[in-house]
């Protein structure tokens, strides 16, 4: 499934400034740089601050990156710490960070996972440029801060009401849009049918797909709730 990644720090919040409380980590963990990305399953996207230099975060967002990163797909797959010599050989990690060290980002890092209550997986991920086995040592030492934080950074996150309408808003495709504006408009499934060129039965597909996404009973009340989303306009 391909992801799109959101960059939150261009989302106007009433949340606290989390890219400001990634540079207090890194300054007081003396890291490089830190990031956290919520991976919404349902939605096929990745929620995300950095305090990466912007040119690598436009980059890794103009190569699609975020499809085949494994500390998205594979660290967020696990319940424990993942220190990413867990990739090394890992052609799609190799690839990623073969590009990142243009933009002096290490291919040296740790990423702690929180799973949150809606199905979300939350990734605390920070990296340092130094010796294995000064990186050995800095890892066991700050391991539990890097936990606290990202426990902290995800309810801070949750709790925004801008990410809660990202997260929780549902997502109506184009075609099922167009089938409740003909709803709203009076017409018959039947007569729906015939004016998009489709069978019955994928109409009756669309409207229950629809009424599952709304959490809508009845097709009367899913189109009430699309038009208070402004999903379709009202007749």
């Amino acid at each position: 499934m391909a992801l799109n990644i959101i960059d939150l720090s261009t989302v106007p919040a009433d949340a606290e400034n989390l890219t400001s409380f990634l540079d207090q980590l890194c300054n007081q963990l003396d890291l490089d740089f830190a990031s956290y990305a919520m991976v919404d399953p349902f939605h096929g996207s990745v929620h995300g601050y950095a305090n990466y230099p912007d040119t690598w975060k436009q980059h890794y967002m103009q190569r699609g990156f975020q499809n085949i990163d494994p500390i998205l797909h594979k660290a967020s797959r696990s319940i424990a710490p993942v220190d990413w010599t867990r990739f090394e050989r890992d052609d799609l990690f190799a690839k990623v960070f073969h590009e990142a060290v243009d933009f002096g980002i290490t291919p040296q890092g740790l990423t702690v996972p929180i799973r949150g209550p809606f199905g979300e997986q939350g990734l605390l991920s920070v990296t340092r440029n130094c010796k294995q086995g000064e990186w050995e040592k800095v890892r066991r030492h700050m391991i539990g801060d890097l936990q606290h934080a990202a426990v902290h950074l995800h309810d801070s996150v949750m709790s925004s009401s801008t990410l809660a309408r990202l997260l929780l808003r549902p997502q109506l495709s184009e075609r099922e849009r167009e089938i409740l504006q003909w709803v709203a408009a009076g017409k018959q499934q039947q007569d729906i049918a015939c004016i998009l060129a489709i069978s019955d039965r994928t109409v009756e597909v669309h409207l229950r797909s629809i009424r599952t996404k709304l959490g809508a009973l009845t097709t009367p009340q899913a189109v009430g709730r699309a038009i208070g989303y402004g999903f379709i306009s009202p007749q």
